[in-house]
């Protein structure tokens, strides 16, 4: 790492917090906590973490609130959630309202700092806002992406996308018409080795990425399904 990057631990189990720490510092990361939401997303505010671990059951402000919150706010820090419950509906919700990933309670630590370093690889450094016509290369119809500020654009106006979102667009863009399956998206776009249930966080971030960039998502000219095979980006 050039410089050692900050995670956040927000939980309110002492036990959790304490192994979470000791494993994190062993991995290189420096930490900071918050045992309740309110703080945590103070804390966020002022620290500006590289990542925040995230459980959703907390004290005065539960994670999905959290989160909402620091999306609303234009914060894209990299959100793992952690929840103990199995619903898929959870899983859905924080993929909805803006989290990068989640892992349900009790996970392997081995797999948690996988994790966290594949989500902290693939975040962009802050990058000064340009304007559609600087160095943004069409890719279809009236969108535009500019890899060097990490923006997309539409009819010349900026997309407000997260990276993930931003990542997944420009993967599928740079392969025009190739199809990818849920399987391959996990393992070039999120950069996991491993899968399972998480291909649906596949299908939630393309159904928030089409209701981004598409006139019609309901009936998508961009990013589109092949059934039983998996999504490509469309170009004539």
């Amino acid at each position: 790492m050039d410089y050692q990057k900050t995670v956040l631990i927000v939980e309110d189990e002492k036990n959790i917090v304490d192994i979470l720490r000791f494993n994190l510092q062993r991995e290189g990361y420096q930490t900071c906590e918050a045992y309740d939401g309110t703080d945590g997303l103070e804390k966020a505010r002022a620290r500006r973490p590289d990542l925040i671990l995230l459980d959703v059951m907390l004290p005065q402000m539960n994670g999905f609130d959290v989160c909402r919150a620091l999306r609303q706010e234009g914060d894209n820090v990299p959100v793992i959630i952690l929840t103990a419950r199995e619903e898929e509906t959870d899983k859905v919700l924080g993929l909805e309202i803006g989290a990068d990933d989640y892992i349900t309670k009790p996970f392997s630590m081995r797999e948690l700092i996988a994790r966290v370093g594949a989500n902290i690889r693939r975040t962009a450094m802050a990058a000064p806002a340009a304007s559609a016509s600087d160095t943004a290369m069409p890719v279809a119809g009236d969108l535009s992406i500019n890899t060097d500020s990490h923006q997309v654009f539409r009819g010349g106006k900026v997309i407000d996308l997260t990276q993930r979102e931003y990542e997944l667009l420009t993967f599928l863009a740079s392969h025009p018409n190739k199809v990818f399956s849920r399987v391959d998206l996990m393992e070039q776009v999120w950069n996991y080795g491993y899968v399972g249930d998480d291909v649906r966080t596949v299908d939630v971030t393309v159904r928030r990425l089409r209701e981004k960039i598409e006139n019609d998502p309901a009936t998508p000219l961009y990013i589109l399904t092949r059934r039983g095979a998996g999504y490509y980006f469309a170009v004539p």
